[in-house]
């Protein structure tokens, strides 16, 4: 049995993948593709999973940002300027993301996350002591990324939170923005014909399940600490990044197998083992 093309088993993986990333996206604010991507892009070719990603984004983000409107006015002086960088950054992804080779754009996908969610995981800090300076061209990369890979939450997460943003302040920014390159990044991937019915399709199919999976989201995070929660979610996402490189280097016959997987293996390791350093010495500086 197919269902727009997918087989079934890989629709309903797609379908659990979307609603489990929209519940990671409810409660932080961001995670949504980089939760989603890792998993998907084992099964589906970013041809077909970038255009359907970035239409159920511009619903969820634009519900996120009518959550957060009455922060919109305090954060887009911050915000402005990454804009400016933004717009050329989502038309250049967006013409490389129409001539790339799928193959290599997958694994270039999974070679780019990995070190960016690394870095969100282990909360990278670093002064930014002015958004109109740093903005523009922070934003060119982010525009992109995005359009590439879909990705953007945890670069924007590390940005936001390195100006010292509140909570709240922190997901109306993030909405503003995300909104902003995911339309954005629809117009472009619509100039190149990227755009598919199949795409439309699985978003339109996800969207119910996504919405609930958003609202659970929202309702967790009132019940559980939200930095721990952060820390989970990005190193299982690591994980999965790995293991998702693994799995494209070992078919497109690049890496042998026996490397890739224990590369996975020892990368999975040294992960926990500094999570485990990190979370001791924070320990003892505390105490």
């Amino acid at each position: 049995m197919e269902i727009l093309d997918l087989s079934l088993q890989v629709f309903l993986v797609l379908l659990a993948a979307a609603t489990l990333a929209a519940g990671v996206n409810g409660a932080l604010g961001y995670g949504f593709s980089s939760v989603v991507v890792p998993i998907s892009l084992t099964m589906v070719a970013s041809r077909v999973l970038n255009p359907a990603l970035v239409l159920l984004e511009v619903v969820l983000n634009s519900v996120s940002l009518w959550l957060n409107r009455r922060q919109v006015r305090a954060v887009w002086p911050h915000v402005r300027p990454m804009l400016f960088g933004l717009v050329p950054g989502v038309i250049v992804g967006g013409f490389l993301f129409g001539v790339i080779s799928a193959q290599l754009l997958k694994a270039g996908t999974y070679v780019v996350l990995l070190p960016v969610i690394a870095l969100q995981s282990f909360a990278w800090r670093w002064p930014v002591r002015s958004a109109a300076r740093s903005g523009p061209p922070f934003g060119f990369g982010l525009g992109l990324l995005y359009a590439t890979t879909t990705v953007s939450g945890p670069p924007l997460a590390l940005y936001f939170n390195n100006l010292g943003l509140a909570q709240d302040e922190f997901r109306a920014a993030l909405a503003i923005v995300r909104v902003f390159e995911s339309l954005l990044t629809l117009v472009v991937y619509a100039v190149i014909g990227a755009l598919t019915w199949q795409s439309a399709g699985i978003s339109l199919s996800f969207l119910p399940l996504v919405l609930l999976g958003l609202a659970a989201g929202r309702w967790l995070m009132k019940r559980v600490n939200r930095a721990l929660f952060s820390a989970v979610c990005m190193r299982v996402d690591m994980v999965l990044v790995t293991i998702g490189l693994a799995v494209t280097v070992t078919s497109s016959g690049w890496v042998p197998r026996s490397v890739a997987w224990s590369s996975a293996l020892l990368f999975a390791l040294g992960l926990h083992v500094w999570a485990r350093l990190r979370a001791r010495r924070s320990n003892l500086i505390s105490a």
